[in-house]
């Protein structure tokens, strides 16, 4: 995580900064761990945001800014990822609602979809996509035609794709077939 954190510094800051207009408060919001999602916490404006996370850096962060409210899923702590994950995070995550998700894939590809590299962490990011009222996945570009092991979810469980490039022609195709709003930060 700590070599992430360090590529794509400004996208992964446009991302996150776009990302944050779709908070609101008086909802259940959850943020997935990861690099990108890390870059949000600068955004959120100090009013009452209810926040879910399997990100105790994220959670930290969010516990700084005054007002928001944090609850952070309980669990086993994979060390590589600095996320929470295992049984004891999914029953958790199987007791909230869940209004607003931010998700961060590890890889896209035509044929696999959204991925991540760990079963569990899969698990957890299924259960948030079934809850969620509005699936946002911000994702940086270097991403892009990666599958790995994995899937999480497909665009059909996808509302918004916040990216920082056009996407190749079929997945654009495929987002654009279930009514996924692409957001490309390079462009704006």
């Amino acid at each position: 995580i700590t070599t992430r954190m360090n590529e794509n510094v400004h996208s992964k800051d446009s991302i996150a900064s776009r990302a944050a207009a779709y908070l609101e408060t008086g909802r259940s919001i959850f943020i997935d761990s990861g690099s990108t999602l890390q870059r949000i916490v600068p955004y959120v404006p100090n009013e009452r945001f209810t926040f879910t996370t399997t990100d105790p850096a994220s959670a930290l962060e969010l516990c700084k800014i005054g007002l928001p409210i944090v609850n952070i899923v309980g669990g086993k702590l994979d060390r590589d990822n600095q996320t929470i994950t295992g049984l004891q995070a999914t029953r958790f995550l199987a007791d909230i609602n869940i209004d607003i998700a931010l998700l961060s894939p590890s890889g896209l590809s035509a044929r696999s979809g959204f991925t991540v590299g760990n079963y569990s962490e899969c698990e957890l990011k299924r259960i948030v996509v079934d809850k969620a009222r509005l699936v946002v996945i911000l994702m940086d570009a270097s991403k892009i035609d990666k599958s790995l092991p994995y899937t999480f979810c497909n665009f059909n469980r996808v509302d918004i794709l916040i990216t920082d490039g056009p996407l190749p022609e079929e997945l654009d195709r495929m987002a654009r077939e279930n009514h996924v709003q692409i957001i490309d930060v390079s462009a704006e």
